[in-house]
């Protein structure tokens, strides 16, 4: 993507209202009101090979089709949004008493809907924040707005302009990328989180979160006996020069995760971190990421982190992407994702046939037709296997679309 196309990215994604990203600039009094945001649309063909069930993993649910996961070939259509949803975002800025103040409150609404009326599907309300600070001292951020761990991941990822995993199912409000097969979601939680001034391409943000302790064996929210709030950090250098890039580490730490409707015993912790690295010069672009830890799970944080019993399960994976924007200005990228997540002695003892690993190959297309226009084309294959291993699952597909930036 461009240089424009991209932090237009950036501020879908963040909603970050500056002169570099702004979108729709209405001057209100003593306030700046920014209002920004993008429309995609992606029809997508399917082929799904699913051997048996897969349990604990976030692509058997949303990528290969839990309504097929139980042993099946087929084949599938649809008119879905993206990875990144349809979005639309108010930020409003100004100065008082020499301390720069804003807000954001922003929403998601669907493009398409699976229900009879087409009228089933409720928008997505991502962000409600506001912020204080100075360059001369950092920026406090309070509110609801995408996590710390993981977040560069997700937004370095090329399948944000496009589809990536997760085509199976049409009628949600996104797909899902290269979640679950190369990095954990950061997703969305109320957050007091501290950024200090950029120094010199240095910068670090410390964050208080809510845990959005969620059932953990079916993502269902059954938040509550939410024991300690979660800790989330990160590192990051940006730098310009031939070869310009950003490098950076981040870190997630949850304590005493509680959930009655499927620990039968104790309580269980998350500990994660990972790191990342993005490089450009001239046509080409690189990146490379890697996580680890204990009871960070299958693609959202503490999904099947633990056994029944509260053992954490060990879990890695990461992703390479590389792009090249050709002399017409079509950006072309190849990217392989993996997610591994092991067993516990439980797991083993009961021969259970939860998710081993996920395998994502993507290849795409991404047209800037104009300034704020990309056309976009993407084939994905995306494999699962079991710790049994007679099962593996797989989904293919191909989306076309478009995605605007406003």
């Amino acid at each position: 993507m461009n240089n424009k196309i991209k932090l237009a990215v950036a501020g879908a994604v963040f909603a970050a209202a500056s002169s570099a990203n702004a979108g729709i600039v209405i001057p209100a009094g003593d306030w700046t009101l920014d209002v920004n945001g993008n429309v995609n649309a992606f029809a997508t063909w399917s082929q799904h090979d699913n051997e048996g069930t897969i349990t604990g993993s976030l692509q058997s649910i949303y990528g290969t089709g839990a309504a097929s996961n139980t042993g099946s070939d087929g084949s599938t259509q649809g008119i879905n949004a993206g990875l990144l949803p349809a979005w639309l975002g108010f930020t409003g800025t100004t100065r008082q008493n020499d301390v720069d103040v804003s807000f954001t409150i922003s929403m998601q609404p669907n493009v398409s809907d699976n229900g009879a009326t087409g009228d089933s599907k409720a928008p997505l309300f991502r962000q409600a924040f506001l912020t204080f600070g100075d360059k001369s001292w950092g920026t406090v951020k309070m509110g609801k707005d995408i996590g710390i761990f993981g977040k560069n991941a997700i937004l370095n990822d090329m399948t944000l302009l496009g589809v990536g995993s997760g085509a199976r199912n049409s009628g949600f409000s996104t797909t899902t990328g290269g979640i679950g097969s190369g990095y954990i979601y950061a997703a969305w939680k109320g957050q007091f989180a501290y950024t200090t001034p950029n120094m010199n391409g240095f910068q670090a943000t410390v964050a208080m979160v809510n845990p959005n302790m969620i059932d953990r064996n079916s993502l269902n929210g059954s938040a509550k006996d939410q024991t300690s709030f979660g800790f989330e950090g990160e590192v990051e250098y940006s730098w310009t020069g031939d070869i310009a890039g950003k490098a950076w580490v981040s870190t997630a730490q949850y304590t005493d995760v509680k959930d009655d409707a499927y620990l039968t015993q104790g309580t269980y912790d998350v500990q994660m971190w990972d790191v990342g690295v993005n490089l450009n010069s001239g046509n080409l672009g690189l990146t490379a990421y890697y996580y680890d830890g204990d009871g960070g799970g299958d693609g959202v944080l503490g999904f099947q982190g633990a056994d029944t019993t509260g053992k954490e399960r060990d879990s890695d994976g990461g992703y390479i992407q590389a792009t090249y924007v050709i002399p017409t200005g079509t950006k072309l990228g190849i990217a392989y994702g993996e997610t591994n997540v092991d067993q516990t002695s439980v797991d083993r003892a009961a021969g259970n046939a939860n998710i081993k690993s996920t395998e994502r190959w993507t290849v795409g297309a991404y047209h800037p037709l104009t300034k704020h226009l990309n056309l976009v084309a993407e084939y994905n294959d995306v494999q699962l296997e079991a710790h049994n291993s007679s099962i593996e699952n797989e989904v293919q597909s191909i989306s076309l679309g478009a995605i605007l930036f406003f």
